[in-house]
């Protein structure tokens, strides 16, 4: 069955002698195993401005695939999955219950995606599990900000190393995050309302019409709120394989990022219909990212996997939208045709 299922991959996956990693195949040559997905993904990339990463790791059979793994990519909104994890240790430790509510205030209202800046505060009062949920599910900013600010980036970075996981940091909040890709700076509008950023940020328009180009070609050189693709896939298998917090923690956490709403072109873009995907999207000037967990069909297990785009042309996201989808189903149907039998 198994020689069956590799011999259909090995027809999907037909290659003519392309260059990846200084090797040149050639009929005499022909790459072999994991260099033909390899091989794919620099034909998808090839010619593109910016750089990918990617890691991919079948959680059963442990086999990965890397690219650029360990290069420092900027987060974006997926920095919400550790920000996530930390929240779940924090309720597991006793020190929050999701049932907690907080009143949202105009100021707790910020930039970016999401509803919760839509409302009228005050007159709103959230469980910390609903603001978990629209920071997850839709990417929602201003929800984001209040964990993030309550959690505080130390103690999260913190939590990440006490669970082994190196290469993951974060510093900003998404608001200073967007202002810092703007050119505003943040320290001066502290404490201001959404509206009166968004006034401010027209007026220094007016006066300066380009105003943020330099600091978005900066903004990737800049190691905050960045990580390698390896760290957050180790990240997501801890979380899958409850090697992190506990069951219930772990289950929660992937049930939500399963409803994640952002990015349906993204890693499932190309999926076949049904693909069960737990994920988490970003997206911020040149970075166009997803990352998450594929649900293999057959038994044949699960794959997490990160993908990483920086420094991409500006107006390009739903081309690199389009990458990231082919990238991914070409890693499901390399592990689908050569996943162990006994992956269940």
């Amino acid at each position: 069955m198994k020689k069956i299922r590799v011999i259909v991959f090995l027809c999907i996956l037909m290659v003519v002698s392309p260059l990846v990693s200084g090797v040149r195949f050639s009929q005499d040559n022909p790459p072999q195993g994991v260099k033909r997905l390899l091989l794919q993904i620099e034909r998808i990339t090839r010619g593109m401005e910016g750089k990918v990463g990617l890691a991919a790791t079948h959680i059963e059979s442990g086999e990965n695939i890397t690219l650029n793994s360990d290069e420092f990519f900027p987060l974006a909104s997926v920095f919400k999955v550790p920000i996530f994890v930390d929240l779940m240790a924090r309720v597991l430790e006793g020190e929050f219950s999701l049932e907690d509510e907080i009143r949202i205030q105009k100021t707790d209202q910020h930039l970016g995606s999401g509803m919760l800046a839509t409302l009228d505060a005050p007159g709103i009062t959230l469980s910390l599990r609903n603001l978990a949920n629209m920071m997850m599910m839709i990417s929602d900013n201003s929800a984001t900000d209040i964990l993030f600010n309550k959690l505080g980036p130390d103690n999260i970075n913190a939590r990440l190393k006490s669970f082994g996981i190196e290469g993951i940091t974060l510093n900003r909040s998404c608001q200073h995050l967007i202002m810092d890709a703007m050119g505003l700076d943040f320290e001066a509008h502290k404490g201001k309302t959404r509206d009166e950023v968004i006034a401010s940020y027209r007026q220094k328009l007016k006066k300066d019409p380009d105003l943020g180009k330099q600091a978005q070609k900066e903004f990737s050189t800049i190691l905050l709120d960045q990580s390698t693709p390896r760290a957050m896939t180790n990240l997501l298998e801890k979380i899958f394989t409850q090697k992190i917090l506990d069951k219930k923690s772990c289950d929660f956490i992937i049930d939500v990022m399963l409803k994640c709403d952002t990015g349906r072109g993204r890693i499932k873009g190309e999926l076949p219909p049904g693909t069960a995907v737990a994920h988490k999207t970003g997206t911020i000037g040149g970075t166009v990212n997803d990352v998450g967990i594929i649900y293999l069909p057959d038994g044949l297990g699960h794959v997490a996997v990160s993908i990483f785009f920086k420094d991409t042309a500006e107006g390009k996201t739903k081309e690199i939208e389009e990458k990231i989808a082919k990238i991914s189903r070409f890693i499901y149907d390399y592990f689908y045709f050569t996943a162990p039998i006994n992956s269940r």
